[in-house]
């Protein structure tokens, strides 16, 4: 697992981990069941707080990315198909609004943006 934090980001660094985390298992770079380093040790990796790494970890395991098991560690979770598929239309519709933002910044027309978007599409 590879985490990149940058301190110059808006973002908070839990959830630049988190983003992280989740992105690597959706692009299927962290494999089902795949153990993931300890709190402490991410922790330590990262040089930042326990606090920070576990704030992480919560949140991807109230996501259902992850499952920690007492004792044991804590592993990619098991991802069904249709979650899977639901966070990358998530994905898409976050960058499709980004995308219709600065359309309507620069007042391109609505049919001028469905055909930009069927030439890449098509492309």
């Amino acid at each position: 697992m590879k985490i990149v934090l940058s301190n110059a980001s808006d973002e908070p660094l839990y959830l630049q981990i988190v983003n992280q985390v989740k992105e690597q298992i959706l692009r299927g770079e962290l494999d089902e069941a795949e153990p993931l380093p300890s709190i402490r040790s991410l922790a330590k990796a990262l040089k930042i707080s326990v606090i920070t790494t576990k704030r992480a970890y919560d949140e991807l395991e109230k996501e259902g990315f992850i499952v920690t098991v007492g004792g044991k560690g804590t592993y990619v979770a098991p991802m069904n198909r249709e979650m899977i598929r639901e966070a990358k239309m998530r994905a898409v519709e976050e960058k499709m609004a980004e995308a219709v933002a600065e359309a309507k910044q620069i007042g391109l027309p609505p049919e001028q943006l469905k055909q930009m978007l069927d030439i890449i599409y098509e492309g």
